[in-house]
């Protein structure tokens, strides 16, 4: 039980209300988001081929930004948005443990009753570090391992060690038995063709590796209209079908989403604040073309939340789905 317990309640049963408007063409935006992805870090280690952090490291030598998320603005975010939202979410694109001031954000959020998530490619993750995030109270964290050797790992977490992520699932298991925590460990993986032949192995150790339990991701890709390398063999494990015409096209979550559009859920439940302040309607906006605004510690989140790029966004997206680039690689 928190303070804020009532109002995150009655802010979840408006966000829920407006969504289910939306389906009339009633759009309401009284509330505030019920989530919100925070990103420690604006930078990465790795090179992955999917991630415009790492195609930036790829293909320049270099990141396409060294910012991490300042401790006073975190203050700020938290001191503002406490009230409404339930979770935290830390991670957006850079690598979260690349942040010093990880563990105090967790420690922070986790003393206002919030559920935390970490999601990390565990290179930075050693054993002094797992213990200071069990200690932090942090709620959840996600392990990404796309590979159970180093030539399947590596075929996507390039520059990566799969070595590393073996010790740091090792190390939170026992960090999290030492201090009985309640953290969950997640181990998740791509499905990608370069592991496939490895999803009963993944299924059969993920236990004994110190993971609580394991999920296993469809990948997104940028070009997929022709296909691409990495593309599961099998489609029912791909995020996009083949079309007659040869041409391949992302697949609908909704089973009567040829019947109608629903609207995006995400558009009422939440939204990413990056490393540098940007506040984005979702993770999908990767090259932050969609900014509501920039949040600084003299600006409010709810003038931005409420601002005129937001409205403009959302009407898109509601009325105008197929003209919004970052909808169109969407399974929503």
């Amino acid at each position: 039980m928190t303070r804020y317990l009532w109002h995150r309640l009655l802010n979840l049963l408006r966000a829920e209300w407006h969504y289910l408007l939306a389906y009339f063409g009633i759009v309401r935006f009284t509330h505030m988001p019920t989530f919100v992805s925070v990103e420690p870090a604006g930078f990465c280690q790795l090179r992955c081929p999917e991630c415009p952090v790492g195609t930036a490291r790829r293909d320049n030598g270099q990141t396409a930004t060294t910012k991490t998320l300042p401790l006073p603005l975190f203050r700020h975010i938290l001191d503002e948005l406490s009230p409404f939202v339930h979770t935290i979410q830390f991670y957006f694109q850079g690598e979260p443990l690349l942040c010093r001031d990880l563990p105090e954000m967790i420690r922070l959020a986790h003393a206002e009753g919030l559920y935390t998530i970490v999601s990390t490619n565990a290179q930075a993750l050693t054993d002094e570090r797992a213990e200071v995030l069990v200690q932090a109270g942090l709620s959840r964290i996600i392990v990404s391992m796309d590979g159970l050797t180093q030539s399947s790992y590596e075929a996507y977490r390039q520059g990566g060690d799969v070595r590393k992520v073996y010790a740091a699932l090792r190390s939170l298991r026992q960090a999290k038995t030492k201090h009985r925590s309640r953290i969950r460990i997640e181990l998740q993986c791509l499905r990608l063709r370069s592991n496939e032949h490895e999803w009963k192995e993944f299924k059969r150790l993920y236990r004994s590796l110190g993971a609580d339990c394991l999920t296993f991701k469809t990948a997104q890709f940028y070009d997929y209209e022709k296909g691409n390398p990495l593309m599961p063999s099998d489609e029912r494990y791909s995020r996009y079908e083949k079309q007659k015409d040869g041409l391949y096209r992302p697949k609908r979550s909704h089973r009567f989403t040829r019947l109608f559009t629903r609207p995006c859920s995400r558009l009422f439940t939440g939204c990413v604040i990056d490393a540098g302040g940007k506040v984005l309607p979702c993770c999908f906006d990767k090259a932050r073309q969609h900014t509501f605004g920039q949040l600084t510690v003299n600006t409010s989140f709810r003038s931005i939340w409420t601002s005129a790029a937001a409205f403009r966004l959302r009407r898109s997206v509601l009325h105008h789905k197929s003209s919004v680039p970052i909808c169109t690689n969407c399974t929503e």
